[in-house]
């Protein structure tokens, strides 16, 4: 395990050498693999990782890929990939969220003229589900944006938008928090009576330039096609959804932490460690019971209607929260009290798997 407490006032971008380095000191010699988010990606990493041979994949930012390069894509070109996301492994298959990649190159330029251009390996990712969401998105802005701008052209010339310099403010306001400043289009007129009017409309030929880049995102990679083709470096980009984000989430639900008022750094450095240790455990117990599964790795009695699912740490700890210690006497040992046949089922898989693995149950 690595942990680690940096300054709050520290870059984040700034600490990913660094932290490569010991990473891979730790996974030395097996084959090491960096996976990471867009943070990960400027000239000044990348370089460094390149110098120092390490691979990695990383989400492209959204200010280096311009829309028109996805909006030039054909989607119909592009190869599908065989991923099924873990959430729609119970989905009917033409349901489910589907990929499909391209391939290109990406340039890096330095922040000063004489550093050198780096060009990586650019996986274009095409996912239906991120398109349906861009989509229902756009629509909820545009209703909302809509909704203000008739009321805003009903009140045009009343008490409180009289002027057209106040209706154009409003016009402002609205298009800025509604993000559809590039889409919008207005005229404020003026009557015989110097009574304003709006009318507004949005532009048909920019939502449709927005709706082609719907669902495409780029992955930057220094894995080369013999080690890995688009579709497998997709497939090792979501491995880390699977792990490493759903720590997070598990560093911050289950593990509920939260700010804490401490006195010095040390004691913040100290509870960190605390609390990454304790994700430590949190894992380890999600992985015992799911080795002791073996096959898909499912079991029932997690959830209601025995439905076969994938036991996680949280569930695990759940259902065995509800575990009752019985207080022995002299001659009558103390003896937990199992309530469910989940939790029998659970304590059972845990002594299993320490037992093959040579410790006490």
């Amino acid at each position: 395990m690595l942990s680690r407490v940096i300054d709050g006032g520290a870059a984040e971008v700034s600490q990913i050498t660094g932290t490569m380095k010991a990473l891979r000191a730790m996974a030395s010699p097996k084959e090491f693999l960096l996976v990471a988010d867009s943070k990960l990606v400027s000239h000044r990493n990348v370089t460094a990782l390149i110098g120092a041979g390490c691979d990695f994949i990383a989400p492209a930012p959204a200010s280096t890929v311009d829309d028109a390069v996805y909006a030039a894509l054909d989607l119909q070109a592009a190869t599908t990939v065989d991923y099924i996301p873990a959430r729609d492994e119970n989905t009917p298959a033409e349901r489910r969220e589907t990929y499909r990649v391209l391939e290109d190159t990406h340039v890096l330029s330095g922040p000063r003229k004489r550093d050198p251009r780096v060009e990586v390996r650019r996986i274009l990712v095409h996912s239906t589900g991120n398109a349906k969401g861009q989509q229902r998105a756009r629509e909820k802005r545009l209703a909302k944006a809509r909704d203000e701008l008739d009321k805003l052209q009903r009140g045009a010339g009343g008490r409180y938008y009289n002027t057209p310099e106040k209706i154009a403010a409003r016009v402002g306001v609205i298009a800025k928090t509604r993000r559809v400043t590039g889409c919008l289009h207005t005229e404020i007129t003026i009557d015989g009576t110097g009574r304003p009017a709006l009318d507004w409309h949005f532009d048909q030929e920019v939502l449709q330039a927005e709706a082609a880049v719907d669902g495409w995102y780029a992955l930057l990679t220094t894995l080369t096609p013999e080690q890995a083709d688009a579709a497998e470096v997709l497939r090792r980009h979501k491995g880390q959804q699977g792990t490493v984000e759903r720590r997070y989430g598990d560093f911050k639900g289950p593990l509920a932490v939260t700010p804490v008022f401490v006195q010095d750094n040390k004691r913040v450095a100290a509870l960190v460690a605390v609390i990454c240790l304790a994700l430590l455990v949190f894992c380890l117990i999600e992985r015992q019971v799911r080795r002791a599964l073996g096959g898909d790795q499912k079991m029932p009695g997690l959830y209601p209607g025995n439905q076969m699912v994938r036991p996680t740490g949280r569930m695990i700890l759940y259902h065995l929260s509800g575990l009752r210690l019985r207080v022995g006497h002299a001659t009558d040992p103390p003896t937990i009290v199992i309530s469910r046949g989940v939790q029998l089922h659970l304590l059972d898989l845990l002594g299993r798997v320490c037992q093959t693995s040579g410790s006490v149950p």
